[in-house]
């Protein structure tokens, strides 16, 4: 599964990695929804939310879907600004049914690789964003039920919400974090100009690769989702956050250019597994034999006949489980003359989960 990006025949010139402030806003806010998600910013994240007025405490609650579990497009712009009052004036030109479509678009769902008509509009879509809205609590569905009776006034009130979290806190931080985004763009884009888009993008995130082939170029972003856009008579915009690991954001609905917001620097990922690596390694710990087999690996080399031996199997068998976790990538092999060793690679398996690790090493 992955969200593709067709760049068939857009020149390198069209391909922008720029740091933008409302961008990072959308990650810092996310952050403090779901602290959970980023326990490297647990230190800001309590200092911010211990120092923020209850007022505006309050408005944040109230329209938290806007980037909780989803991050709505209107956080992710395409066009290179320099001020977050630059990138809310573009939200002002923005036309009612694309903010208001945009702003509702309350969890993930199968509508935003299709499009979706505005709940302006369209009276399934208001219903939907009505239920939504009312399973999340009554100021939740307060707030959207304004916002469909007066897009204009709700969109001033979001615009004053986002200036006021920039007056209390978000100012500070950005001007401690732009010169990291931006030096991270400049990199970004010197690797583009002199070494070619796919140095650049695998530079951006192991979780990307550039694909090109008779059919095209392709620029295939490794997540949990389906979906594809393209770029043709666009931009694609690559946005460096310094809040938003783990997280690697996609637009790609129809009717938008499309913006990957990526977290820097790269390294942080740790070297981003693929998702088809992630599927191989729960299949190889889901089975009992093989998750006793990590118990025993996990606190020292053994060969093929000791694990035998210990858990009263054959040798076959514990070479076939053996391949699975060596497939995976959940184990290491050395020869010491014609000993074959294997051993628990724990770093991997931490990556995995901590109850997982904990529970073999018990």
């Amino acid at each position: 599964m992955s969200v593709t990006i067709d760049i068939t025949g857009l020149p390198h010139e069209r391909i922008a990695f720029c740091p933008s402030p409302l961008a990072e806003l959308g990650a810092a806010l996310h952050a403090l929804a779901e602290p959970t998600h980023h326990p490297r910013l647990h230190a800001w994240t309590t200092t911010t939310t211990a120092a923020l007025k209850p007022e505006l405490a309050d408005r944040l609650h109230e329209a938290d879907f806007m980037w909780n579990s989803t991050r709505s497009d209107i956080l992710l712009p395409s066009q290179r600004r320099e001020t977050l009052a630059e990138e809310l004036d573009d939200l002002d030109r923005m036309d009612d049914e694309k903010f208001v479509g945009s702003a509702l678009e309350i969890s993930c769902n199968s509508n935003y690789a299709k499009g979706a008509p505005s709940p302006l509009v369209d009276a399934r879509m208001r219903r939907r964003a009505l239920d939504l809205a009312a399973a999340r609590g009554p100021r939740q569905a307060a707030f959207v039920e304004r916002m469909l009776a007066d897009p204009p006034g709700t969109r001033a009130w979001i615009r004053r919400l986002l200036e006021d979290c920039d007056e209390a806190f978000f100012a500070d931080t950005w001007r401690r974090v732009r010169i990291q985004l931006a030096a991270d763009a400049r990199h970004k884009t010197e690797l583009l100009r002199h070494k070619g888009l796919a140095e650049a993008i695998a530079d951006t995130s192991p979780a990307m690769s550039l694909e090109e082939d008779e059919q095209g170029s392709r620029i295939v972003v490794d997540k949990l989702v389906q979906g594809r856009t393209s770029a043709e008579g666009a931009t694609v915009t690559f946005l460096p956050t310094a809040f938003g690991w783990p997280h690697l954001s996609a637009l790609y609905t129809p009717g938008w250019q499309p913006v990957v917001q990526y977290p820097i620097p790269a390294r942080d990922l740790g070297g981003a597994a693929s998702v088809e690596a992630v599927k191989l390694r729960l299949e190889a710990v889901a089975h009992p034999m093989r998750m006793r087999l990590c118990r025993s690996l996990a606190r020292g080399s053994s060969t093929t006949s000791e694990l035998a031996d210990a858990y009263n199997i054959t040798a076959p068998e514990v070479s076939r489980h053996l391949a699975v976790m060596k497939k995976a990538g959940l184990i290491t092999t050395q020869r010491r003359g014609r000993y074959v060793l294997h051993q628990l690679d724990v770093s991997v398996v931490a990556r995995l989960g901590s109850d997982f690790l904990e529970s073999v090493l018990r």
